[in-house]
């Protein structure tokens, strides 16, 4: 898929969000194909996507996740850190910082400071990302009113090389222990599976499907839902093979 560059002036299609809204409400998350992702990102930011090409290259330079309790060397990350003033004001990036998760919502790496590379600048204040970033704004202000948010950013690539498979989610089904996410796809190269899966509380599985085309997303309310993606396989063992995504989280700041 060729994401446009195409400028629009236009407001995203409030019914389309609508279905959005209502379908986060029903059932605790959403998944959002390309086409609307396409439109409703185009639509929020001044110059929509027009440095996606510069944003999807920047996956292809990143060191590998050094965290890996597992001893896996399959992962590559870089993280920011922003925030955003209650309402749709200011998103403002802030010093860079580590990464941290307890262990009740990530048993395999959590319990520690994570330092992760930082995110290029001009990447995160790029029209690709500050639209995305207008966009869970916009989605999760429509279930949290008026909050201020503390917002992480991370690149993540998952590879599968050599016969061994790559883990998108090496913790297994799990919350983020935020209160939203979304999971944007990027890039997906010489790979099958990395189906995502999504589950109730108790672990129930409730749906799933497979983020393919770059844009392809996945949108949780992070207190109501459980998630997980399968493994990831090579499939010319000749060619390099990963999985390319962005996760977005937003959490409430506390006063």
């Amino acid at each position: 898929m060729k994401v446009s560059p195409t400028v629009s002036q236009e407001a995203p299609p409030q019914a389309g969000l609508d279905v959005l809204y209502r379908q986060i409400e029903s059932a605790g998350f959403s998944f959002a194909p390309a086409s609307s992702m396409e439109s409703w990102l185009q639509a929020l930011s001044p110059h929509g996507l027009s440095d996606w090409e510069l944003f999807q290259a920047s996956w292809n330079d990143m060191p590998r996740d050094t965290y890996m309790a597992d001893g896996g060397r399959y992962r590559r990350r870089r993280h920011a850190t922003l925030s955003a003033v209650a309402g749709n004001g200011e998103i403002r990036l802030e010093p860079h910082q580590p990464h941290y998760q307890s262990l009740d919502y990530n048993p395999l790496n959590g319990g520690l400071a994570r330092y992760f590379e930082p995110m290029p600048r001009e990447i995160v204040l790029g029209p690709t990302v500050q639209s995305v970033l207008r966009f869970c704004q916009r989605v999760f202000g429509h279930f949290m009113p008026d909050v201020a948010w503390h917002i992480e950013l991370h690149q993540f690539r998952i590879e599968a090389q050599q016969g061994e498979t790559g883990k998108p989610t090496p913790e297994g089904v799990h919350r983020d222990g935020v209160d939203f996410v979304l999971v944007m796809m990027v890039k997906r190269h010489n790979i099958s599976s990395g189906t995502t899966t999504m589950h109730d509380l108790e672990k129930r599985t409730l749906d799933s499907f497979t983020l393919t085309q770059p844009l392809d997303s996945a949108i949780v309310d992070d207190a109501r839902c459980l998630h997980g993606v399968t493994p990831v396989e090579q499939i010319d063992p000749a060619l390099p093979a990963y999985r390319d995504v962005l996760v977005v989280t937003f959490k409430r700041k506390q006063s």
